[in-house]
């Protein structure tokens, strides 16, 4: 029989790849904002952020840091102002950084210990007028030291035992003056157990340690030194006792070291290019694991955005979200405030 012009022609090629027999379609659940929201697998919320702030002497000032736009050194009455503003944004808590007047600085770092130094001043005044505001100090001598370093120097060389017998007592008058979470960032070993040792003898039993668990000796921490004003002022560099950025194993040695000396909650600093050890501190040990967006990612990132090569409200976002997949239950950033105003706006 002839064939007829109603016979059917095999299917070409684009038309055959055009119908896939496809089961699993991921697109579907990315086709609207409502599905995207459904199934979501990491949010980031108020709650997750840490507002590091700096604080100086004088009164009724803000002094603006070059190498950190948009970031400034309050006195401690603006640092008030400051915690009002992060009470009313429901930003859980701040952390305190000292600019120490450069008289006041010596080898050992004495004014680290004096009652009523500037970290001090600004718990107190802070507590009186915020205090429902969380509280957090930082342990180390390095804003204190006139060599620039987080311990006692001696020849050059770091004393490790020495310097965490000060850190203890630094410790101590914090908590005195109303410090709710103690954070040693200056990577003596032994410091966490002696400062939870020192703080329960004193009656201290509720107050936290947030430690420094894994604290590189990283590049991404010059503008915080322009900050606290060590840049000019330190002598050598940190690498005796930070971190080296290649290890990763040995964040685990640090932070296990850390959990049995009593540590509540883990850092890891720097935080974006840290995020491989963000995870594998949760995963070894769920405690709650907080990151630092430090100052100089802050500064690449707000640089750019003042420059107009990226969108600001989404890049932010977008790094404060890699975080939170990471495993990270908080971030100290500067961009807090930003961040916070952005997420109440919707």
């Amino acid at each position: 029989m002839a064939p007829t012009s109603s016979r059917i022609h095999p299917v070409s090629e684009p038309a055959r790849t055009s119908r896939l027999d496809l089961v699993q379609r991921p697109r579907r659940n990315r086709k609207s904002d409502w599905a995207r929201r459904l199934v979501r697998e990491s949010a980031l919320s108020v709650d997750d952020l840490i507002w590091p702030i700096f604080v100086m002497e004088g009164k009724a000032t803000r002094a603006p840091i070059a190498s950190m736009p948009g970031v400034e050194r309050l006195t401690v009455d603006e640092a008030v102002r400051a915690a009002e503003r992060a009470a009313k944004l429901k930003i859980p808590a701040l952390a305190l950084f000292p600019y120490i007047d450069p008289t006041l600085r010596d080898p050992e770092g004495s004014e680290a210990l004096n009652e009523n130094n500037l970290v001090c001043q600004t718990l107190r005044a802070i507590k009186a007028e915020v205090p429902e505001i969380g509280l957090i100090t930082d342990v180390a001598l390095d804003p204190f030291t006139s060599h620039g370093h987080d311990g006692l120097l001696d020849d050059g060389r770091i004393l490790n035992d020495e310097t965490v017998d000060i850190l203890v007592r630094q410790a101590l008058v914090q908590a005195e003056a109303g410090a709710d979470v103690i954070a040693p960032s200056d990577m003596m070993d032994g410091r966490v157990g002696a400062i939870r040792a020192g703080l329960d003898e004193a009656g201290f039993t509720d107050v936290q340690i947030m430690s420094y668990a894994a604290k590189y000796a990283s590049a991404f921490y010059g503008p915080f030194r322009d900050a606290i004003g060590t840049a000019k002022t330190l002598s050598g560099d940190k690498r005796t006792y930070q971190m080296d950025p290649g290890n990763g194993l040995e964040a685990l040695r640090e932070a296990a070291l850390d959990v049995e000396e009593g540590a509540d909650m883990l850092m890891v600093k720097p935080g974006l290019p840290y995020l491989d050890i963000v995870w594998r501190l949760k995963e070894a040990f769920g405690l709650p694991t907080f990151a630092y967006q430090v100052s100089g990612e802050y500064a690449m990132i707000e640089g750019a955005i003042r420059n107009g090569w990226v969108d600001g409200d989404r890049i932010v976002l977008e790094a404060l979200m890699a975080f939170k997949r990471a495993g990270a239950d908080g971030i100290l950033t500067y961009f807090a405030p930003r961040v916070a105003e952005r997420l109440a706006a919707g």
